[in-house]
């Protein structure tokens, strides 16, 4: 007798009031669970500095000759709005330039647990980003981390806000967290 044969008799043999019971118990909890969800959450007030980010943004800028390869110019139309809930910025992106020409989406919302902003982004060149960020002021700092090879390296991007339809950014990366170097640095403004 081989392992599905003997387990299946295992079941078999358990008593069916047993099995109906802890059924209902599971999907009462899941019931519960899901009715408690809905009244308690609510989209943080932090969220609300964001909306600065909602619209439609025009970016360019230089990538710097470095890990990212040779450098060069590039250009991006970013088209950022609400998810239904207000829980989640959502970012519709294409980009041409020093990487390629490409397509990426982005979500933006608010840890409360952790207390940080998180932006979570896939592109078409098969990247995944996932960082956190704070705002003081007029200046976001968001940072992560990627691996590139055998090496983690931390990333930082800078956005300094200039005007209601302009900021500048800046993408660094450090192997220690401690000396920075710039990969890309650019403007984004509102039409």
């Amino acid at each position: 007798m081989n392992f599905a044969d003997s387990h299946f008799t295992w079941v078999r043999r358990r008593k069916t009031p047993s099995i109906v019971l802890t059924g209902m118990a599971l999907l009462l909890g899941i019931a519960l669970s899901a009715r408690a969800r809905t009244e308690v959450l609510k989209p943080a007030v932090e969220l609300k500095k964001l909306d600065y980010f909602a619209g439609t943004w025009t970016a360019e800028g230089e990538i710097k000759p470095g890990p990212m390869g040779s450098g060069g110019k590039f250009t991006g139309t970013n088209h950022v709005q609400w998810m239904e809930g207000g829980f989640f910025l959502v970012t519709h992106s294409e980009f041409n330039g020093a990487m390629g020409k490409g397509t990426e989406t982005s979500y933006m919302g608010y840890d409360s647990n952790d207390k940080m902003y998180t932006y979570d982004s896939f592109n078409s060149l098969g990247e995944a980003d996932h960082a956190k960020g704070s705002v003081d002021g007029d200046t976001w700092t968001w940072q992560s981390e990627t691996r590139m090879g055998p090496q983690t390296m931390k990333g930082r991007l800078t956005i300094k806000v200039l005007s209601a339809t302009a900021y500048n950014f800046k993408f660094e990366m450090s192997p220690d967290g401690t000396t920075w170097n710039t990969v890309l640095a650019g403007k984004d403004t509102k039409k």
